[in-house]
């Protein structure tokens, strides 16, 4: 069972930059990201509720100090630029880019967690970076679009990774699914905060004549039309919501780096979606940079597995 989980979190995993792409015009990416992980977040509420009382968690201040760390740094900061990413690049790109956050989660892990850091796990971050430039070619010149795309994606990408690790700090206590649905609601709250700050004249007029006018005077349901309400709700409750789910779920029946895989599958399939759906070509040194990304990324899951049975073994033994 928990390999259909995995099968159906990557599916719908790599789906999100498409569905993104196909309303960027429309939808302000900040907007979008509001919405997103507000539907995403009451989809998870009802399972968080269950699991807090079974626990008998009640929270506290501290509580939500920490969920107001988590929700800045996934849902305002990575998930906004991994937003502002769609806009100015190809899906598929974005897709495969993001897709290399669990090999990033190790190296922050060994700096705030001091877990161990392997050669292998250096060498399977190098192969990453190397697929990355790839992708990014710096050799032609006619891609300013797609470099700053390129750019913000990969900070969404090592963000998500240090929310990942901040989340392990405390994933024990509340597990995934009621730590993920408070940093989605959390972050919202912040995100919602944000967006009326956008909305003041002063802010306005600061940003109005800069690069940083797409900040300014964020919608909140401005722009939903019947023609893209679905895309939102698909976002929203599909890829955010029961995306997650599966996710957690394929944890719950195998193991954390086992779920993993769904990152490996996300950067093949992505781009063949994209291909499909969006009619996204692949250049050849898109499909080098994929090439050495999945290299990069079987390698963590390899030493992670590994790690992980030479663990278990001594648990037995103990």
């Amino acid at each position: 069972m928990g390999y259909l989980y995995i099968i159906l979190a990557a599916i719908t995993f790599s789906t999100m930059e498409i569905a993104g792409k196909v309303i960027a015009d429309v939808i302000n990416p900040f907007q979008l990201n509001f919405l997103r992980f507000l539907i995403g977040g009451l989809i998870l509420l009802p399972p968080t509720i269950k699991v807090l009382k079974n626990k008998g968690i009640k929270l506290n201040r501290k509580d939500f100090g920490y969920f107001i760390i988590t929700g800045l740094l996934c849902v305002v900061i990575s998930m906004s630029f991994f937003q502002l990413a769609i806009v100015y690049t190809k899906a598929s790109t974005v897709a495969i880019i993001f897709s290399t956050n669990p090999v990033f989660t190790i190296p922050f892990a060994y700096f705030i967690l001091k877990e161990d850091l392997k050669k292998s796990t250096i060498f399977s971050l190098v192969l990453s970076l190397i697929g990355i430039v790839c992708i990014l070619n710096p050799f032609q010149a006619s891609q300013g679009g797609d470099v700053k795309g390129i750019i913000l994606c990969v900070i969404a990408a090592l963000t998500f990774s240090i929310y990942s690790v901040i989340g392990k700090m405390k994933s024990s206590r509340y597990g995934s699914i009621v730590m993920n649905c408070m940093t989605f609601l959390v972050g919202d709250i912040i995100m919602l905060i944000l967006i009326g700050i956008s909305k003041l004249s002063i802010f306005k007029n600061a940003v109005s004549n800069s690069s940083f006018r797409i900040l300014s005077d964020i919608p909140v349901f401005q722009g939903i039309t019947h023609s893209n309400i679905f895309i939102i709700i698909y976002l929203g409750v599909v890829v955010t919501g029961l995306g997650y789910l599966f996710y957690f779920l394929a944890m719950d029946n195998t193991s954390a780096s086992t779920a993993s895989i769904v990152f490996f599958i996300k950067p093949a399939l992505a781009p063949i979606l994209a291909l499909i759906l969006l009619g996204e070509s692949m250049p050849a040194n898109t499909i080098i940079g994929v090439l050495f990304i999945l290299a990069g990324s079987l390698m963590t899951f390899t030493f992670t597995e590994k790690k992980n049975g030479i663990e278990d073994k001594v648990k037995i033994n103990d």
